[in-house]
């Protein structure tokens, strides 16, 4: 039976309470639980997924009903934009739903902090990306290459945007590649690093994709680097700064996070492979001269990690381990020190041809 679509779910959860109300009985919305307790590693699949404990919002609860009223008016909402055909932010949605309740001081919401968090509640209890009830999320990625796309009707081609590059949207879900020319995809942290690719033709010289996410990727970004590589079938290398920060950028990627364990199959890219920076390469590249000192909390931060199950292959073990004995990190602009080429001439090019990557 094919999966239905997002407005056949919301239907589906009202008409589910209102069988309650009918057969009397306390209205509930079930929601799986997004604890770590929860999580778990697949490592055949090589990503996280949410587990089987849900809990239970009841109407008739007074520590509950506040959130069920939220639950339901957020549902609605979503609804109505897949009826409108309309597509809108997290902040039009606080407002739009925020008011005082009629013959009293009470307000639906308060805050954004307290709308955001239930719009992650309905992709859970749905089983879907916020995108899919037309809720876009942050703005923020740029990507090159040799691509064409057409987005709402529009022809884009990624060579052909100059030096900006194409701005990733919120929802890729409608997007749909025209063509695809390329033999990998580089994910990027750093703007900076992005721009000097982008001016020396990495792209072109190699033929591949070049992504920046500027920092943690936003979700259309993870979804446009999952799309692309299922798609295509296209190797993907994540390119980050050689600090905890920079390797939790890398794991978000390929397994998806803790926060939408949920949505891995979706936005998680298994086959990811890490290209750089690392500890390692300090001495190997001549870094070091060009190193931070590692602070209390990324010390703190690697001794976590080499605990999660999805950083315990060998090779992950011995970066973190360096990086608290050696207690140095660096960043991807510390390749500017060799040169303001070296790494679109040396660096990479030499991790690509000896498949130096991490898992």
């Amino acid at each position: 039976m094919a999966e239905r679509n997002p407005k056949e779910k919301l239907v589906k959860m009202g008409n589910d309470i209102i069988k309650e109300v009918d057969a009397k009985e306390n209205p509930k919305i079930e929601i799986p639980i997004r604890s770590l307790s929860n999580i778990i590693y697949n490592d055949k699949s090589k990503s996280l997924s949410i587990g089987d404990k849900t809990s239970k919002r009841f109407f008739f609860n007074v520590a509950h009903a506040k959130k069920f009223m939220q639950t339901t008016m957020v549902a609605a909402f979503c609804k109505e934009l897949i009826e409108g055909k309309i597509h809108t932010n997290l902040r039009d949605m606080f407002y739009n739903l925020k008011r005082t309740l009629k013959d009293s001081e009470e307000n639906t919401f308060d805050e954004q902090s307290e709308s955001d968090p239930i719009v992650v509640d309905i992709e859970v209890a749905l089983d879907m990306l916020r995108e899919q009830l037309h809720l876009g999320a942050d703005v923020r990625g740029r990507v090159v290459g040799n691509v064409s796309i057409v987005d709402r009707g529009d022809v884009v081609n990624w060579g052909k945007l100059g030096s900006g590059g194409w701005a990733i949207p919120s929802i890729v879900e409608e997007i749909t590649f025209k063509s695809v020319d390329a033999k990998f995809i580089l994910v990027i942290e750093k703007n900076a690093a992005f721009e000097r690719l982008h001016e020396d033709k990495f792209w072109q010289k190699h033929n591949c994709i070049i992504i920046t996410t500027q920092g943690q990727a936003a979700r259309g970004c993870r979804r446009l680097i999952q799309r692309l590589s299922a798609e295509f079938k296209l190797p993907v290398y994540v390119f980050c700064d050689s600090d905890p920060y920079g390797w939790y950028i890398y794991s978000v990627i390929k397994f998806g996070s803790m926060s939408l364990a949920h949505q891995s199959d979706r936005l998680g890219t298994p086959n990811a492979r890490y290209i750089g920076l690392t500890v390692s390469d300090i001495e190997e590249f001549g870094l070091d001269k060009f190193t931070i000192r590692a602070k209390d909390v990324d010390i703190k931060r690697a001794k976590d990690m080499m605990k999660y199950e999805w950083f315990q292959a060998p090779e992950w073990q011995k970066e973190l381990k360096l990086l608290v004995d050696k207690k140095k990190k660096a960043e991807l602009e510390a390749l500017s020190g060799r040169g303001l080429r070296f790494m679109t001439e040396e660096y990479l090019p030499k991790k690509i041809k000896n498949k130096d990557f991490l898992p």
